[in-house]
């Protein structure tokens, strides 16, 4: 996972330097996110200018400097991996927290709104994450969140993935403190624009880094998910969901 979402995200952000700002968003969105699955996500949520979205597991930056742009929203990001913050910070200008979502260095009740993308499937503690995002949030708050979700539990996952099926997804939210608002699997079509700058900016990466073991090992675990993804083991999935008040000792 190091791999993936530190070092890819490294050497990301000096791609970007190198092509232009205009491939900023693309790339630090790639293998989570789109401007459907965003939009998507942001009306559900009904993100408004200057609402507080904490982004927990934010890596790049990519997706809460897309909804910032586009809603005016004011992001802070949760980040435990040292070089994706960096690259958050150094592309987006974002401020970012170095922490992990199982403690949240933030107090109750203090941001408007959470999402949380491509995060839940890669951890083993599902619990804690949701329960700390349920404590940050105020009353009523939204929570946008893209989950990879397998049909059936998955014989050897590549390493780092754990992923939830439905039902186990729909009872971490409810044993969590929300209610599950709505689900649509996240929409096929991309942009060619956002297409071509994303593919730009992973051809020079490629270019530069196709022998480091870093770079090999991501693309090992690239390949294993699109296998299973190919087959319909997994899918994507966008959720929105809505805190609801539970007794103190549910969700602390």
């Amino acid at each position: 996972m190091v791999a993936e979402f530190d070092d890819v995200a490294a050497w990301t952000a000096e791609a970007v330097e190198h092509l232009g700002g205009e491939h900023a968003i693309p790339a630090a969105c790639r293998g989570s996110s789109s401007p459907a699955a965003l939009a998507w996500l942001a009306e559900a949520c009904e993100l408004s200018a200057g609402d507080r979205l904490l982004d927990v597991g934010a890596g790049s930056g990519g997706p809460a400097a897309w909804v910032a742009k586009h809603f005016g929203v004011k992001p802070v990001l949760l980040e435990p991996m040292p070089a994706a913050g960096r690259a958050a910070a150094r592309l987006f200008g974002l401020p970012v927290v170095a922490a992990a979502g199982h403690q949240i260095p933030l107090r109750s009740e203090s941001v408007d709104a959470a999402w949380c993308l491509g995060v839940l499937c890669t951890v083993e503690d599902k619990l804690s994450i949701l329960r700390e995002i349920h404590r940050v949030l105020v009353p009523d708050a939204p929570l946008g969140l893209l989950v990879v979700v397998a049909d059936h539990p998955v014989l050897r996952p590549p390493d780092g993935n754990y992923f939830p099926t439905q039902d186990e997804l729909v009872a971490l939210l409810n044993d969590a403190g929300f209610d599950l608002i709505e689900q649509i699997e996240r929409p096929a079509g991309v942009p060619l624009s956002w297409t071509r700058r994303a593919d730009a900016v992973t051809a020079l990466v490629q270019a530069r880094y196709r022998r480091h073991p870093a770079y090999s090992l991501a693309l090992r675990q690239g390949s294993r998910l699109t296998q299973l993804f190919d087959r319909k083991n997994i899918s994507v999935q966008l959720i929105h969901a809505v805190k609801m008040q539970r007794p103190a000792q549910l969700v602390t």
